[in-house]
């Protein structure tokens, strides 16, 4: 097929130019080396043609049936996907002039593309200061001129702040075999009718630490068919909430690309939407992970430092052995930006990053198989069987068991679980295994990892760790989900012609709690 079409180019080529030396030249005069462009723009097979310019020629690929090229991600898609078949060439960016020979500008200003000089401070801020865009153009971690210093441990002290240069350092340099192997699970989207029987199922109040505390789990909330008395309940017993925004937007660039207002907005406005509807006053919603895990650039972490949010988990690590610790944002992140068209940020945030350490899925881990890792439990979609999710259990707890005890993640959207009693059953069984099993393992939740971190103790010590002992045997009684909530029937002018339930033990609000109104008041 790659033959094929590359013979198919050369000859429209040789019919519009007539030598091949010339037309090549001509071609990649304009496109830079590696790059795919089109010859031709147009729907149908037009868009699943693309060629290149290499120092040995021309070559030229044809995405499989079904597919097309998106010229701006340089891959090929699913057809539906793919909304540029008429553009030829990626976009091309200028780029700011900021490694010259001889300098352009005084100090503290840097050269746009047109050699125009703005201060250091506007470049990657999410705004075009330059003329031609160039202080935006080349902003990753790499090429931001106001980027995050690499990790310096003299500076770097705990409980403030924690790094290391590969992210696989142990907080205190504890010797691993000392180490608590903590394990954080949790769940995103909204606590309702539909997955409290499975909540309650696995935090059922028999399943304890070794400390003897119950084991605790993270819920980042979603607003929308929320139940608020439940997430009363959930708190009540020891749970962590954390946000996951009001409205969960369905276009992922809009996360990407949203601004620190639109991000406090979705978050902080989620915070007040839980502690008002789930009578939560203690300030323990601290943290938040972004719907599908889109990472919000430098935005994101602005406004958790203006909206004081203590942790995000939404940054994903790519698979490596042995895994990373979680780590600060005030120093550059020991990892790649991992994630088709992520927007990580660059600068430095004064933001824990409880990082999303990927998954390894191969069935018989001591064979060598290139499959990518998997960042959330129900994105590993070749798991198909309890016996292969109780087999990968096992495996990815002895990737941080045995190497350097980092937290191990397991992360899940409710109707994975509730869906397939089987994989309920071997998650259910796996923890009272290993719970039974070691004598130094933990689930907890992200905010009790920070705790740990920035005061550690070894596995015999963390037994007494009063952090952790908070909540440590909550009372059965009578709680809010017994007391028959309210159930307001509610409509928002930001959401016309829908009528949504809001259950809650607290009083009814006048309004459906949303963006503009998160308290339900009706002041905008």
């Amino acid at each position: 097929m790659k033959t094929a079409l590359f013979i198919f180019v050369l000859v429209i080529i040789q019919g519009t130019f007539g030598d091949e030396e010339s037309e090549e030249k001509l071609l990649c005069k304009d496109n830079e080396a590696g790059e795919w462009f089109r010859l031709v723009g147009g729907e149908g097979d037009s868009c699943r043609d693309v060629i290149q310019c290499t120092s040995s020629g021309l070559q030229a690929i044809r995405c499989p049936a079904g597919l097309a090229f998106d010229i701006e991600k340089q891959t090929c898609d699913w057809k539906d996907q793919v909304k540029n078949c008429l553009k030829k060439n990626k976009e091309k960016k200028v780029k700011p002039l900021i490694y010259t020979d001889e300098p352009l500008c005084p100090d503290g200003q840097l050269a746009c593309g047109d050699t125009v000089c703005i201060e250091r401070t506007l470049f990657c801020n999410g705004e075009r200061d330059c003329a031609d865009g160039s202080d935006e153009t080349y902003c990753d971690i790499n090429h931001d001129p106001n980027r995050a210093p690499p990790c310096d441990k003299s500076v770097c002290v705990l409980p403030d702040c924690f790094c290391s240069e590969d992210g696989t350092s142990i907080p205190g340099d504890l010797p691993s075999e000392q180490v608590p192997q903590m394990i954080t699970i949790t769940f995103d989207d909204a606590v309702n009718n539909n997955n409290i029987e499975l909540y309650n199922e696995i935090f059922n109040g028999k399943r304890k630490n070794p400390n003897g505390c119950q084991i605790r789990s993270t819920f980042f909330l979603s607003h929308k068919y929320a139940n608020y008395s439940a997430v009363q309940e959930l708190h009540r017993r020891g749970h962590e909430i954390a946000s996951h925004s009001i409205t969960h937007n369905a276009d992922e660039k809009f996360w990407s690309n949203a601004t620190v207002d639109d991000w406090a907005k979705e978050m902080a406005g989620m915070r007040i939407i839980v502690e008002k509807f789930a009578n939560i006053s203690d300030n323990s919603v601290v943290g938040l992970r972004a719907p599908y895990l889109r990472v919000g650039g430098n935005n994101q972490f602005v406004m958790m430092e203006e909206q004081a949010f203590l942790y995000d988990s939404t940054v994903t690590a790519p698979l490596t052995n042995p895994p990373l610790w979680p780590y600060t944002m005030y120093f550059r992140m020991p990892h790649r930006c991992h994630g088709n068209l992520q927007n990580c940020p660059t600068r430095s945030h004064a933001v824990w990053e409880m990082v999303m350490n990927e998954l390894d899925r191969r069935e018989d881990p001591t064979i060598e198989e290139d499959l990518p890792g998997c960042a959330m439990v129900d994105s590993c979609n070749n798991i198909l069987t309890g016996d292969q999710f109780y087999n990968f259990l096992n495996y990815n707890f002895d990737r941080h068991y045995q190497q350097n005890r980092a937290p191990l993640g397991l992360y899940f959207h409710a109707a994975w679980l509730k869906n397939n009693p089987e994989f309920l059953e071997a998650f259910l069984f796996w923890i009272d295994e290993i719970l039974e099993k070691h004598q130094d393992v933990y689930f907890v939740t992200m905010t009790q990892v920070i705790q740990w971190m920035q005061n550690p103790r070894t596995k015999s010590e963390v037994k007494n760790f009063e952090p952790w002992k908070d909540k440590c045997t909550v009372a059965e009684g009578r709680s809010c989900l017994v007391t028959n909530p309210n159930s307001c029937s509610l409509t928002s002018k930001e959401l016309p012609g829908e009528t949504i339930r809001l259950h809650t033990c607290m009083r009814c609000p006048n309004n459906y709690p949303w963006l503009n109104d998160p308290t339900g008041d009706g002041f905008f």
